[in-house]
């Protein structure tokens, strides 16, 4: 192979029926898009598709990623496409590496992000592992955000499409690993887009919903998902106001989330009361005003920095963040404490910071994503 071959689109310097990719494909469009869009390219795509859980539960569900039906969708289109797919039982490494944690995290008044945990530990871990063992020179998937080469090597960026943006869900993706993804969608400037490559390639998901809820947990219920998983986990407790009065009684801390005004069962007090704390030890539900919910100081752990200069060659990095999927960046400054902790000074305070969130970094002009981190407790 000559080294002045040029760039194929996926960036390696040779023909691309000579570049093998494997594409993540859960079954819904935007993954199809982005395998049937590489086979029309004629890359050597090899399509996997993950079973998560249980698959006899799966059938009877619609709606989530990964479900019997989805599995059904992505082995049509590389039937209709022509290239290989496989299935993979991930269920253990999925409940031991994501499902566990999730209840875990509820039962200790955390808000946890499933969907961060699978990109790091499986999709991005395991699913990539299987990849680079099939000898694929890179691995793509359907994700809304933008892979860019920098000074010192790849870096990440937002989608084009805001109302698209993954960002916030892949802020763990390490250099590494970033190194072998490729996110074919990133730069569309809408799922339109995404819908009329399917459409144009006659995939019958074209058309196909988009997922709403998180792939195991039916209708949204997650409560009910943490008792079968954790019994007794919706033990009832006291309501309390911040000097410790009881005000009511509450129907297990797993129902409820920081932030959350409605169904507190405490009526009749002159203002509305917020969660502002949920003290899973004591069973205890706080509530509080609404500025009781402001926070300024965000700890945080498990930081994965993608920055140029590592996390401690400064004492203060002046950036935006995200401490919720649903809200745009906002100014922020960062200050390490070890090559993984550091505190986030939000230069306006921000209502309903929870543990078990995530506050992801971007940088103050333009659109990297310079890593993140979990928030671990409030102050």
């Amino acid at each position: 192979m000559s080294l002045d071959h040029p760039l194929n689109s996926l960036g390696f310097a040779k023909p691309p029926a000579e570049t093998r990719v494997v594409v993540a494909m859960s079954g819904g469009v935007d993954s199809s898009a982005v395998a049937a869009q590489l086979a029309s390219e004629g890359y050597d795509v090899v399509g996997v598709t993950l079973q998560l859980y249980d698959h006899g539960a799966a059938l009877a569900k619609k709606g989530a990623c990964c479900a019997g039906r989805d599995i059904h969708d992505a082995r049509r289109v590389a039937e209709v496409m022509g290239f290989p797919h496989y299935v993979l039982d991930y269920e253990n490494t999925f409940r031991e590496a994501v499902i566990d944690e999730f209840a875990d995290a509820y039962l200790a008044g955390a808000t946890p992000v499933p969907c961060i945990r699978c990109n790091e530990r499986v999709k991005f871990k395991d699913l990539l592992n299987t990849a680079r063992d099939l000898d694929a020179d890179c691995m793509a998937t359907g994700h809304y955000i933008q892979r860019k080469m920098g000074d010192v090597g790849p870096e990440l960026h937002m989608a084009a499409d805001p109302a698209r943006d993954q960002s916030y869900f892949l802020f763990s993706t390490t250099a590494e690993q970033l190194a072998y993804l490729r996110f074919p969608l990133g730069h569309l400037e809408s799922k339109a887009e995404t819908r009329a490559l399917a459409a144009k390639f006659g995939l019958t998901v074209a058309d196909k919903p988009d997922s709403q809820d998180i792939c195991f947990v039916p209708n949204g219920n997650y409560a009910a998902v943490i008792e079968k998983l954790r019994p007794g986990a919706a033990d009832p407790g006291e309501i309390v106001d911040m000097e410790g009065r009881v005000l009511g009684t509450h129907r297990g801390v797993i129902h409820y989330t920081i932030g959350q005004r409605r169904g507190l069962g405490i009526g009749g007090l002159e203002d509305p009361f917020y969660v502002v704390k949920l003290d899973a030890d004591s069973k205890r539900i706080v509530v509080g005003p609404k500025e009781a919910l402001s926070t300024r100081i965000v700890p945080l752990r498990e930081i994965n920095w993608l920055g140029d200069a590592p996390l401690e060659s400064r004492k203060e990095w002046p950036l935006m963040v995200k401490v919720r999927s649903t809200r745009p960046p906002r100014d922020a400054i960062l200050r390490p404490i070890s090559a993984t902790e550091a505190e986030v000074e939000l230069l306006s305070p921000e209502e309903g910071v929870s543990p078990g969130q995530a506050c992801v970094f971007y940088e103050p002009t333009g659109s990297r994503v310079l890593g993140g981190g979990w928030i671990w407790r409030g102050k």
